[in-house]
């Protein structure tokens, strides 16, 4: 296959129109919060809080319609094991911004937070923090390594150029464009891309569904024609994986940082509520053409086109149905169109998450656990090395490692089970310290990396109920390995179990504590006797060694913002008079701060 020139102008425009929007925005807004007093790392991190309704719903649908939503999509409904009735992507995501726009949004967006790990450093300290940023840390790197992997296997099926020379160069540029205007241009940016994978797939769809290759796609859902009907089907034995995987979606796609810097960015908490709901709406809508087309690649006799006899599932290329239906099905022109589509999906995502990474960085671990002194601009330059360093690991990654894929789908797993109770417990539960939290985070990982993890060729050290095992077999060397398949829904029950495993120690800390069982001297974490526990933590105490002084007791003082761990999370400036009344109502169970470190 030659290379074509028509697809490299075309992606080369596609390129160049990001790069001019990314660099604009950035210009546009390089004074965006000044007036307000806003430090430059915070518009960079959350845009001046000013984000409006139309771009901020642009940019939140972006952030999930990435490539791995859209080829993820399309391959599960063309795979005749899973079909329609497996593809839960669309809907799980949707319920996921619906479940955090109800709950998540509001309280978040309220309380004046910069990223989504500032409550539990409020409330279980940095080091605890520092913790809970591995996992978070992993889910994003992992997520833009494996679409920038996808991107560049995409761009090989259609357009015949260096896969290593397609992936890094789209990095660069997702990363300069981040690095010059962070927040604002992934925002405008999120805009043009969303607009382009709209109209690059639905232009796509008329031209495949009528090839002649093609059978009727209303028949092929509830008949076999060439493979199984692409409606799919749960059978009884796998409904509790399924379930497994759905609540994965739905509750697991909450506690991210690409999600919360974009409720954090809205011009109020309402406003945060209504990006949700608008985005959920958003991806129902753009998960449609992809549908479409996993149901145009199971209608579809091979034979008759140019991919060849041998289906894509049987060659082990399901994973790329949606690039080899616009190669195969459509004419050049159009399947070009579709290439800038699915290029835009990538950069949407991988932007997003590598200045999710640098925010959580340069704010919850160089700032406020190393360096609390440190200057405004001192924290924008972390966060411009960090943008680059993150975004190279995940682009070495993406062309290095042969497991990727696996790699996102562990840390996802582990963000559902060990970032999600903790997040339950900080915003609505009172009464969990710092010994539940770390309790909570090792029951959470032991019980899910105890089930193993085929696609990483992690074996389990704990069998549910209900394991079997499988022989698969290597598509490149033929071997034939055995892995264990785990039925039980273990993934939600570790959850669970992490969630009532904060609960209980955090329960059991104080008592032991308070009723002298264990000395005060032994409370090394500082969680229970430093803190006065039989006090509610909304009402702010300074704690020294015993002695509680209430700060109505104290003189005024108006303090340095970005120089105490306390002032870094009453930014009382960034929030709106409307939400102000509801803080009593809605602030953080044990709330308050302690300056341990």
């Amino acid at each position: 296959m030659a290379i074509h020139a028509e697809g490299l102008v075309a992606i080369a425009v596609f390129y160049l129109l990001i790069l001019f929007v990314g660099i604009w925005a950035a210009w546009k807004n390089k004074h965006s919060g000044e007036a307000e007093g806003t430090d430059r790392s915070e518009t960079i991190m959350v845009g001046g809080r000013d984000i409006g309704l139309f771009v901020g719903g642009f940019t939140m649908t972006a952030t999930w319609v990435g490539g791995g939503y859209i080829n993820g999509t399309a391959e599960y409904v063309y795979l005749p094991d899973h079909g329609l009735a497996w593809a839960q992507a669309p809907f799980g995501y949707a319920l996921s911004l619906v479940v955090g726009g109800l709950f998540f949004a509001k309280p978040m967006r309220s309380r004046g937070y910069v990223t989504m790990l500032d409550p539990f450093q409020q409330l279980y300290g940095k080091r605890m923090g520092g913790l809970l940023f591995i996992p978070a840390l992993m889910g994003e790197i992992f997520w833009s390594a494996a679409i920038l992997s996808a991107l560049g296997a995409t761009l090989s099926v259609i357009v015949d150029i260096n896969i290593k020379m397609s992936v890094v160069i789209s990095a660069l540029i997702a990363i300069f464009y981040t690095l010059v205007g962070g927040l604002y241009s992934v925002a405008y940016t999120d805009v043009v891309q969303l607009f382009c994978i709209f109209v690059g797939l639905w232009i796509s769809v008329p031209f495949a569904l009528t090839n002649a290759a093609v059978s009727d796609i209303t028949v092929t859902a509830v008949k076999q024609v060439y493979q199984s009907p692409w409606r799919g089907s749960v059978r009884r034995e796998d409904t509790w994986v399924w379930i497994d995987n759905f609540c994965l979606l739905m509750l697991g796609g909450i506690p991210w940082q690409v999600y919360f810097q974009r409720v954090l960015s809205a011009s109020s908490a309402t406003y945060a509520q209504v990006l949700s709901f608008l985005a959920a709406f958003g991806c129902l809508v753009m998960a449609v053409p992809s549908v479409l087309i996993g149901a145009i690649g199971a209608s579809t006799d091979w034979n008759q086109t140019s991919y060849g006899a041998i289906p894509p599932k049987e060659k082990d290329e399901a994973d790329m149905i949606l690039p080899i239906v616009l190669q195969h099905l459509c004419p050049p022109f159009v399947s070009f169109f579709g290439l800038g589509a699915v290029s835009a999906a990538v950069m949407s995502s991988a932007d997003s998450s590598i200045l999710s990474a640098s925010s959580m960085f340069a704010r919850n671990i160089y700032q406020l656990a190393f360096r609390q002194s440190a200057s405004d601009r001192e924290i924008v330059w972390v966060m411009r090395i960090t943008i680059f360093v993150f975004g190279g690991l995940a682009t070495v990654m993406a062309l290095v490692t042969g497991t990727v894929y696996g790699l996102w789908y562990l840390s996802s797993d582990l963000v559902y089970v060990i970032i999600f109770p903790q997040l339950l417990s900080v915003l609505f539960v009172k009464g969990t310290n710092t010994y539940g939290s770390v309790a909570a985070y090792l029951f959470g990982l032991l019980l899910r990396i105890g089930g193993g993890e085929p696609y990483l060729q992690l074996p389990p050290f704990i069998y549910y109920p209900g394991w079997t095992t499988e022989q698969r077999k290597h598509h490149i060397t033929g071997e034939i390995e055995e892995i264990v398949i785990q039925k039980f829904p273990f993934k939600t029950v570790s959850m669970l179990a992490s969630f009532l495993g904060n609960l209980v120690f955090s329960h059991l800390a104080k008592y032991l504590f308070e009723s002298g069982t264990i000395s005060h001297k032994y409370d090394f974490l500082d969680a229970v006797v430093s803190r006065h526990s039989g006090e509610i933590m909304d009402k702010t105490t300074l704690v020294t060694r015993g002695n509680n002084i209430g700060l109505s007791e104290m003189a005024s003082v108006k303090p340095r913002l970005s120089v105490t761990l306390a002032a870094a999370f009453t930014r009382r400036d960034t929030l709106q008079k409307e939400t102000v009344e509801e803080e009593d109502e809605e602030s953080s169970p044990d709330s308050s701060h302690h300056d341990e470190e």
